[in-house]
């Protein structure tokens, strides 16, 4: 299964304004938000803001760049070698 993202700027109401669209097969999964220099040391880290199906997640996690969420959500995804 391969990913597919598409940038977009998302009304957070907050500085963190650069966001991805994650989808999977035509299914949007994911949104990823992108931290702001007001987060310190976690500024550039993405965000979980959002997970649709088994990509939803009660304790949205940070990820240090986009291959490493996409992994994340990847193995979330059916059909993922170890799939939870």
């Amino acid at each position: 299964m391969s990913l597919h993202l598409q940038p977009v700027r998302i009304a957070t109401g907050t500085p963190d304004t650069e966001s991805q669209l994650v989808f999977a097969d035509g299914f949007l999964v994911a949104v990823l938000v992108r931290l702001s220099d007001d987060h310190g040391d976690m500024a550039g880290m993405w965000y979980l803001e959002a997970g649709f199906g088994p990509v939803e997640y009660s304790f949205p996690p940070t990820f240090t760049n986009l291959d490493e969420a996409q992994a994340w959500i990847e193995q979330r995804l059916p059909g993922a070698p170890h799939s939870l």
